[in-house]
């Protein structure tokens, strides 16, 4: 699972957190006896855990939903009510915010645009200011969001909150995102990159359900990948794992924001397929492509088009669709998964996209490793990467919560605040 345990935690604590785990993604719940085979305990064991949690208020007594006929079994669920959360995703051209609470359930939401490249200080100001006008609306105070979780469309160094040398992300190179965040919410921050946090989103709540090794693959302005091995996120040594776009497919090809030439994201990129498109409409080509003003062509009016049967729009799209096949073929033979999805806002394309794709994958994988591997569309749609982001706040919120009384978790994470700050 993915909540994080100190070395100090006993044996007691952690099977307390395991079983957190087990319910919260349990599809309509889950009994004491299945609790108890899930984690190799006696029913005497689990018992003592479950009523620790109840007494909590973490978790609750609730009559099964899956029984159509007869005196339906009780089941342990998520407390809803136990605490709320916020989620920020931030996108090259995009800001999704939400709040959420210890079920996931959204209560509230918001699309903006964003434009990462104005940097650090002010588009971090923006998320502040739109956070504050989401729990405004909503009737919240910041002091009752116990955690946020972030995405950002870069390699993240966890330990440090920051990003390393990101592509699309200029002047935010170890910029620290999470302390100054943190200081201005007063409440836990985790930081991931935006495609970790799709994987983890479709893991829990979408295409990826039941799977213990998968691949998010979000194709949007860049194109990055997000791992699940053995039902943990995978970052690597630095954080920066899943730099699909980077792999070279051909090294004469077309420069790259990273500096490299033929880049996986320079031929299939959101901006890249952007930019096929303006060349075709420069070019005089017959397409509905034309029916945009050239300057404000975008991967996703190619998805829009092709959907419409437009043939050179959907050119673009399948051939984005093959070199991005390419690409993942590679990763399938590297690590096996059970699932690759495809999300982004390029996307949108559906099956022209993941027909291209799934060939190129059949072309070019193992057998053993292509037989094995589901490919679909994400079933989250452009909300996959702002419901990982809910998913790590609520890891954070309800594990804190889980080891203490409601409202002590922020009262020590502010004192902690409050000694790390700098001495005048």
């Amino acid at each position: 699972m993915f909540y994080w345990v100190s070395s100090n935690q006993n044996i007691k604590n952690f099977n307390k957190h395991s079983a957190v785990d087990l319910i919260r993604f349990a599809n309509t719940g889950i009994s004491r006896t299945d609790l108890a085979e899930e984690m190799g305990l006696t029913r005497a064991a689990v018992t003592m855990i479950v009523n620790d949690l109840l007494e909590n208020g973490v978790i609750l007594e609730a009559e099964s939903r899956s029984i159509p006929n007869g005196r339906p079994p009780v089941v342990l669920e998520i407390n809803p009510k136990r605490g709320l959360v916020a989620a920020v995703d931030m996108g090259a051209t995009h800001v999704n915010l939400a709040i959420a609470d210890f079920s996931a359930k959204i209560v509230e939401e918001v699309s903006l645009p964003f434009d990462i490249k104005q940097g650090p200080e002010a588009c971090l100001a923006q998320v502040k200011r739109n956070l504050k006008e989401l729990l405004d609306r909503s009737g919240i105070s910041i002091s009752e969001i116990m955690a946020v979780g972030v995405g950002v469309p870069g390699p993240v160094i966890k330990d440090a909150g920051m990003v390393m040398s990101p592509p699309i992300m200029p002047g935010w190179d170890r910029f620290p995102i999470r302390k100054n965040l943190e200081t201005e919410w007063r409440c836990p921050v985790s930081l991931n990159n935006d495609a970790e946090l799709g994987a983890l989103g479709e893991w829990a709540y979408g295409a990826g359900r039941g799977e213990k090794n998968l691949a998010f693959i979000k194709v949007g302005s860049g194109i990055g990948a997000g791992l699940i091995i053995n039902q943990q996120i995978y970052g690597g040594t630095t954080g920066s794992a899943g730099e699909i776009g980077h792999i070279t497919i051909d090294e004469n090809g077309p420069l790259c924001t990273c500096g490299n030439h033929g880049c996986m994201e320079a031929f299939a990129g959101g901006n890249a397929i952007a930019l096929q498109a303006k060349n075709l409409v420069e070019s005089g080509k017959r397409t509905l492509l034309s029916n945009t003003p050239i300057e404000k062509l975008t991967a996703q009016d190619v998805a829009e088009c092709a959907s419409r049967g437009d043939l050179p729009s959907q050119a673009i799209i399948m051939r984005a669709g093959t070199f991005i096949g390419i690409a993942i073929a590679g990763l399938v033979n590297l690590f096996n998964p059970g699932a690759v999805i495809i999300g982004g806002g390029v996307a949108q394309a559906g099956d022209l996209l993941t027909t291209s794709i799934r060939q190129a994958v059949r072309e070019r994988s193992l057998h053993a490793s292509e037989q094995s591997v589901h490919i679909t569309t994400a079933m989250l749609g452009q909300r996959s990467s702002l419901i990982g982001a809910i998913v790590q706040a609520i890891n954070i919120a309800i594990h804190d919560a889980t080891e203490r009384k409601k409202s002590a978790s922020k009262e020590i994470f502010l004192t902690e605040l409050k000694q790390a700050a700098p001495t005048e």
